[in-house]
């Protein structure tokens, strides 16, 4: 019987992370309301469910959920720092991208020459970064000199390095177009994962991101994680199959 109870929870959590990588986050929200009544003492379940109370701006249930999960494990990292981001958002969800597009996981696999992670500088208040998460889809604009990324609503978020900058702003008027996402927020902090999608004709052999060192791809967790992405992104790595685990244990 326990093994058949594991086998639904899996299963049931599989559905949950399926729907957050989605960006369904309202069905989210009932899928691990679900597994939290069969299973009260699922942590991961009550850390997704304060995740996707997050993404649709409902912040009191947000810290409700991620409270539990810190009941049932003092020690829990992803909780204790979403509490505190949550600290910093008060009770009115002021910003909050509803609607936003939300990136496909295979866009977070960098690709030697298509694709990088970009800590961006010149950053915009640490109000409007705590509201970012990982996953969301964002916007390249050049300005000037400068390349600029900005949310759905166009509000500013930051500039890309100079140094990967000037490149991308000279293919783009080229031709070439590209997609951004963001791969990590923190306060002081935010990554972001630029893809190229499209090569003009006349940029053949122009490489939008010349490698540096070794030409190797990054190491990812769960087929979706960057070095740097947030830790409840660990949430979105969907479980082993449990059947072969319950084959091997039999």
């Amino acid at each position: 019987m326990a093994y058949q109870e594991e086998r639904v929870r899996r299963l049931h959590s599989k559905q949950a992370i399926t729907l957050a990588m989605q960006g369904r986050w309202q069905e989210a929200v009932v899928a691990n309301q679900r597994i939290v009544e069969a299973f009260p003492d699922d942590v991961d379940a009550h850390n997704r469910m304060g995740r996707a109370h997050m993404e649709l701006g409902e912040y009191p249930l947000a810290r409700e959920a991620y409270s539990r999960a810190v009941e049932l494990d003092p020690a829990n990292i992803i909780a204790a720092k979403n509490l505190h981001r949550l600290s910093q958002l008060g009770e009115t969800p002021v910003g909050v991208q509803v609607g936003s597009q939300h990136v496909e996981p295979h866009h977070f696999i960098e690709e030697i020459g298509k694709a990088e992670v970009i800590n961006l500088s010149h950053l915009a208040l640490s109000a409007v970064l705590v509201r970012m998460v990982a996953g969301v889809a964002v916007y390249l604009r050049a300005d000037g000199t400068n390349l600029v990324v900005e949310n759905s609503q166009g509000m500013y978020l930051g500039r890309v390095v100079p140094r990967h900058a000037q490149r991308l702003i000279k293919l783009i008027q080229g031709g070439n177009r590209y997609q951004a996402a963001i791969v990590s927020s923190a306060e002081d902090r935010l990554a972001v994962i630029i893809r190229e999608v499209y090569q003009h004709p006349s940029q053949a052999g122009q490489l939008s991101f010349p490698p540096r060192g070794p030409e190797k791809l990054q190491p990812y967790v769960g087929g979706r994680a960057v070095p740097e992405l947030e830790e409840d992104e660990a949430l979105l790595a969907e479980p082993a199959d449990i059947d072969d685990e319950i084959r091997e244990e039999e």
